[in-house]
């Protein structure tokens, strides 16, 4: 007795649950240089041990690169992470580019191409398995890239599914149920995967550099490039990326699917199983022995692996089609088999989908819908379309949402202009093989480094946490949000675990020492132990208190804020005299920030944070106070509009600078000056908003990292030290950076337990100083 998915379905009202699957993408991308060739250089550094990185590895060559996500419970947050692999690759490349096409660029002899090096046991059998496809398959064939799109239905619907098969059911073992599921999966994929070529190919033509025996069956296209005129898709042609000869395995059951790779192997056919190269393949968990994990554990997922790199997608595959690809799996599962797939079935579903790939454009070209019927591919596409939206219709699962991706693949169906290798011919045509490819891979570069501060999908966190967890992904160390709303983070690299709060909280300093950085005074008290200038003042838990002192401050340069805040809140600095009133006021902003207060003596100079990792000062920055630049036309307040529009302000520590905000603590400083809001600043004339000249109230970041003398630097350590801190920040007021000797020459006002990094990495003028990965560092990744 077979499984009747779709009556199972609907009689278990499991249509919300079908829906529902764990989704992984895997991308490989070929490195070249600015002249469109391979790329000879290593596989960077900085992306760590190709072995142990489950994100950011390679595939054949050291040249091509293999970007790997996560398994998520959306195909939004697969393609999201996609996104951030992407990112941060192709910024950390060094004068090079992700080659955005399936095909290669222009290619060195044969024997320059670089097989992937890898080092130890495991790499050992690596680099020869590697070595045996050079000399099989050729080194070039090796080069084509593409998209894997792994899939597995939720845990929930499978198990829910699996109790309604009726008690004496051959399929009432889970194993043999979820076995079945995917292999009917697999078998309705061979049977209609021709249709991901024709909707997704977007290889055609060749760089003349490519193998000399399929260049001399093509035609050329222009310049130095050849291509097949009415192929679809190269990579799974005649010539593209499969085994030598007719090979067959059985989907019919998985004992027979293994025993089949089993004898190939034997016979020495293929070296190991991943060397069967399927347009499917069903995977386990474990990715060594996979036969026998497969035999042991069943099927876990399903791995679809003929869609091409989309050269006009940016990161090189386009959400709609993911989620085309989602829908289309499960008409796969509701589609009933109305025949056998034995290897007779198998051979002619392998030949539709290589007639398809080589000569797809051809409007009158057949392919063979069995029993003796032909049909055309466009009729047939249309045929699939709607059958899916009728299965759908009658599921009740049909929404705008759902009409939106299925119409996207219509609008290619019905019109051969929107399909990727029409546009790609055009642009070949009209740019040439090597020009419009390069220029997709710089803009996209280019898209890549506009916002290169954000994670995407973890936008809500603190942006220092953004940048620690970037590193981590380049390095290869998983992470866990254990809670978004307190930026607590689990790294681990499968060898050590460490938990972190905001980027720079970790196990490396103590409770004590948070609460001493945290305490104004007693930081005062500890600087000042160690001989470290300090400014003079005094603590204050009564407001009446300290306004009553006003007499005593009012004529010399004075600091009101409160005595254990961040940020910048409820800072007042007045460089001079002040009037009794807007003390007043000064002192109310601070008290509505803490409990007590402290006023104490303005330092004169500029203002440096200085950012400590253990025995090193990491960054330096002078922080500008929030301003405006004038143009003779507009008021303050529309020059702080139009400031605030740069993408690199937001809100929340989760953009390079903060936006400025025209509040009460502004509105007094510029009355000071005896301006308002409405006042138009003269071309040139630079406004100053605020005294006090942290980032989050608005101000701009300059780096003085290699500017500032060392021995301030060594200052900046002792500070922290003295608070027995190992990650701290240092503020430093500085009269002449270009004194070598501190007397009388700098204090230090604050230090921090919690400092920002991302103001070091992404500053408004200067260097990034790269402190996720110095975090890191210290941390033991």
């Amino acid at each position: 007795m077979d499984l009747n998915f779709r009556d199972l379905i609907k009689k278990s009202k499991l249509e919300s649950l079908l829906t529902r699957g764990n989704f992984g993408l895997e991308k490989e991308n070929l490195r070249v240089n600015k002249n469109g060739e391979l790329a000879l250089t290593l596989h960077p550094k900085e992306f760590g041990d190709k072995l142990k990185n489950p994100y950011i590895t390679i595939d054949f060559s050291e040249s091509q690169l293999e970007m790997i996500t996560p398994s998520f419970d959306t195909v939004e947050k697969a393609y999201t992470f996609l996104e951030n692999l992407h990112d941060i690759v192709s910024t950390t490349l060094d004068s090079e580019y992700l080659w955005p096409q399936s095909i290669p660029p222009i290619l060195p002899e044969e024997k320059d191409i670089p097989i992937g090096i890898f080092h130890g046991e495991a790499g050992k059998s690596n680099k020869e398995y590697r070595e045996r496809l050079a000399k099989k398959y050729g080194k070039k064939l090796q080069l084509l890239s593409g998209i894997h799109y792994n899939f597995s239905f939720s845990d929930k619907f499978l198990n829910k599914l699996y109790e309604e098969i009726p008690h004496g059911s051959e399929f009432r073992d889970f194993k043999k149920f979820k076995n079945h599921l995917y292999l009917k999966i697999a078998r309705n994929h061979f049977r209609y995967g021709w249709f991901f070529i024709y909707l997704f190919g977007a290889s055609s033509p060749i760089h003349g550099t490519y193998k000399k025996e399929c260049i001399e069956k093509m035609a050329q296209l222009k310049d130095n490039s050849y291509y097949f005129e009415d192929t679809l898709s190269f990579r799974n042609g005649i010539c593209g990326y499969k085994n030598l000869g007719e090979i067959y395995v059985s989907h019919s059951s998985l004992t027979d699917y293994v025993s089949d790779i089993k004898k190939l192997i034997e016979k020495n056919v293929l070296q190991e199983a991943k060397e069967y190269y399927s347009s499917i393949r069903v995977k386990s968990k474990s990715k060594t022995n996979i036969l026998d994990a497969l035999e042991k554990d069943g099927i876990e997922y399903l791995e679809f692996r003929s869609i091409d790199l989309n050269p006009f997608s940016r990161i090189g595959v386009d959400i709609l089609d993911l989620k085309f690809v989602h829908l289309f799996i499960i008409y796969l599962l509701l589609k009933e088999e109305n025949n056998e797939f034995g290897e007779s079935q198998y051979k002619n579903a392998i030949q539709n989908q290589e007639l398809l790939a080589s000569r797809g454009r051809d409007k009158e070209l057949l392919l063979n819908k069995g029993k003796d019927l032909k049909i055309t591919a466009r009729e047939w596409a249309e045929e699939i379309i709607d059958e899916m939206t009728g299965y759908f219709g009658e599921l009740g699962i049909l929404d705008d949402k759902y009409n939106e991706i299925i119409n996207f693949q219509k609008e290619k169906i019905k019109n051969e202009d929107r399909q990727y290798v029409s546009r790609l011919l055009k642009g070949i045509k009209d740019k040439g093989f090597i020009n419009f490819h390069l220029e997709k891979a710089k803009s996209s570069l280019e898209e890549s480094r506009k916002k290169s501060f954000a994670l995407k999908g973890y936008e809500d966190l603190e942006l220092s946490t953004q940048i620690v967890l970037k590193e981590a992904i380049k390095r290869g160390v998983k992470f866990e949000i254990v809670d978004r709303s307190e930026n607590f983070v689990l790294l681990d690299n499968g060898i050590k675990k460490e938990y972190i709060k905001q980027a720079t909280k970790t196990s490396l300093d103590s409770y004590i020492t948070a609460l001493i950085m945290e305490n104004k005074v007693v930081t005062k008290k500890v600087l000042s132990d160690s001989n470290i200038v300090v400014p003079k003042g005094e603590n204050y838990d009564d407001p009446s208190k300290a306004k009553s002192d006003y007499e005593d401050y009012k004529n010399s340069g004075t600091v009101i804020k409160p005595k254990s805040t961040n940020f910048g809140l409820g800072i007042t600095i007045f460089k001079a005299g002040f009037s009794r009133n807007d003390y007043e006021k000064a002192v109310d902003m601070a008290f509505n920030e803490d409990n007590s207060i402290l006023i104490e003596e303005f330092i004169e100079g500029k203002e440096y944070r200085f950012f400590v990792i253990g025995d090193e000062t990491v960054g330096i920055l002078h922080r500008v106070p929030a301003n405006v630049l004038g143009d003779g036309k507009k008021s303050i307040e529309k020059l702080v509009q139009i400031k605030n529009e740069n993408y690199l302000r937001g809100k929340g520590y989760k953009t390079p600078l903060e936006k400025i905000v025209l509040g009460e603590s502004e509105k007094m400083f510029l009355e000071s000056q005896g301006k308002n809001i409405q006042y138009v600043p003269l071309s040139g004339e630079k406004v100053f908003l605020r005294e006090n000249s942290n980032i989050s109230t608005g101000g701009d970041s300059i780096d003085y990292t290699d500017d500032i003398p060392a021995i301030y630097k060594e200052i900046a350590v002792k500070a922290s030290k003295s608070a027995g801190a190992v990650i701290c920040g240092v503020d430093m007021i500085i009269k002449d950076i270009k004194n070598p000797n501190p007397e009388n020459n700098y204090g230090i006002i604050e230090i921090n337990f919690n400092p920002a990094i991302h103001i070091h990495c992404y500053p408004y003028i200067g260097t990034n100083r790269e402190l996720g990965g110095k975090i890191l560092d210290a941390l033991g990744f």
